[in-house]
């Protein structure tokens, strides 16, 4: 029986990630804010201090309720106009980045934190503008009653046209391939460094584990390995004298039936339920925020821009140059790592991809799709033979590079039919490989 309280940890955590994604994250909040904002104006509108700014400054507030009336009409019509708008562009983007690069963008579209703030401020000047008119139609209303929150109301009017116009910008932006490749980069880029910073620094890097002895412990569950969070664990149980071993990495596809866990010793059921209840398990590939997911992104960015339908080799080509540093941080990844969870208790052992896989992944979908195009396959020769450059990568991993390198050596000289295409090519990768060979023995 799982514990209550680990359940409940597992489900809030599942729920705060699911609404930062979300495109009404942001606007509830602000919406709730402007709405407490109205109702807080609309109870100060009398106090002495507020009358005798009014009556000192009559120029800054509405003191006919007709005017106030027309005004606040006139505001919610507007801004009901630029919310409908500017949720009708988002639609739009949304469906040209699917169509034209590929539908794992959409989630990152969708929860921009910048769009958010400002369709929330939309939504919120509307729900603040009806509570003010609202109040106009209160029994026995004087005038001038709601002169501070009309003239409130005024001013998120002209905040929002601001907004608008920042929004078009944005819009636009956004939806250039350009600057949604560098977005993807940076996030990425950002991820492995914290990535290789913890791994490297933070725990142990191991070469090999020795767990022939293990037992293993299935998956109940088909879909993509998230990760295992020990803080799903109850601590008695991280206090026991256990090696284990998280077999899949992070972005993984798993079977039901297929090993998911190796432990040292053996425990009870409900103890491997609780361990099997550490592991996230999603049906969708992209759920979750490992750095691999990001360089899938940029490869299908590549493969959708390979595509008949679009032939763009230029985006290619600037996708295929920003893979090669993001995959020699990969690489530097060790392919186990060990945490001691509590000190003499639980010692959890974690595996990163291997680089033949990684390889596999993210270089073979692109040389597959871009294998007669010259300037493609120039530049994938140049970000792999980057890669045998890079200190801190293993001999294992070297030899896959070089096994990529053959495989795309032979696509070269049967697909690019052109003799001065190919020799240029064959060129360019002997004085790469030869540059390479100098640095080694350097």
């Amino acid at each position: 029986m799982q514990n209550p309280l680990t359940f409940s940890k597992k489900i809030i955590k599942k729920t705060y990630h699911a609404a930062l994604r979300s495109i009404a994250f942001y606007p509830v909040f602000i919406s709730l804010a402007l709405f407490l904002l109205a109702i807080g104006t609309l109870a100060l509108e009398n106090l002495d201090v507020i009358v005798d700014v009014k009556k000192e400054n009559p120029y800054l507030f509405i003191e006919d309720d007709n005017t106030a009336r027309t005004i606040l009409s006139t505001l919610i019509a507007g801004i009901l106009s630029l919310t409908v708008f500017s949720f009708t562009m988002v639609m739009v983007v949304l469906n040209q980045a699917s169509s034209n690069f590929s539908p794992r963008l959409l989630p990152g579209l969708v929860s921009n934190k910048r769009h958010q703030l400002i369709l929330g401020f939309y939504i919120g000047t509307l729900l603040y503008c009806t509570i003010v008119l609202i109040s106009l139609g209160a029994y026995q209303l004087e005038n001038g009653t709601v002169g501070t929150s009309t003239t409130i109301a005024a001013i998120l009017g002209l905040v929002c046209v601001a907004l608008f116009v920042s929004f078009i910008h944005n819009i636009s932006s956004a939806i250039q391939i350009q600057n949604i490749v560098a977005r993807i980069y940076r996030h990425t880029d950002k991820a492995l460094e914290t990535l290789l910073a913890t791994e490297l620094q933070k725990q142990t890097p191991l070469k090999v584990v020795a767990d022939a002895d293990f037992k293993e412990i299935v998956s109940k569950k088909t879909g993509y390995f998230e990760g295992f969070d020990s803080d799903l664990i109850d601590a008695e149980l991280l206090k026991e004298d256990i090696q284990l071993v998280v077999l899949p990495y992070s972005g993984e596809h798993i079977w039901e039936g297929s090993p998911l866990l190796k432990i040292s010793k053996r425990l009870t059921e409900e103890q491997e339920d609780a361990l099997r209840f550490a592991c996230t398990v999603s049906k969708d590939l992209h759920d979750g925020n490992h750095p691999l997911l990001g360089l899938i992104k940029l490869m299908e960015i590549a493969v959708r821009a390979m595509s008949p339908g679009i032939n763009d080799p230029g985006t290619a080509l600037d996708v295929v140059h920003k893979i090669g540093p993001l995959l020699g941080k990969m690489l530097r990844l060790p392919a186990y790592t060990s945490v001691n969870e509590i000190k003499r208790g639980m010692v959890v052992m974690k595996t990163n991809i291997a680089g033949q896989e990684l390889l596999q992944t993210i270089i073979q979908p692109v040389r597959n799709y871009a294998k007669t195009d010259s300037t493609v396959m120039t530049g994938l020769l140049s970000s792999l033979t980057y890669l045998k450059t890079i200190s801190g990568v293993s001999d294992s991993d070297t030899i896959a590079i070089d096994l990529e390198l053959r495989a795309m050596l032979d696509d070269i000289k049967e697909n690019i039919t052109n003799d001065k295409d190919q020799r240029h090519i064959l060129r360019v990768f002997k004085d790469a490989d030869a540059r390479t060979n100098n640095m080694a023995l350097g």
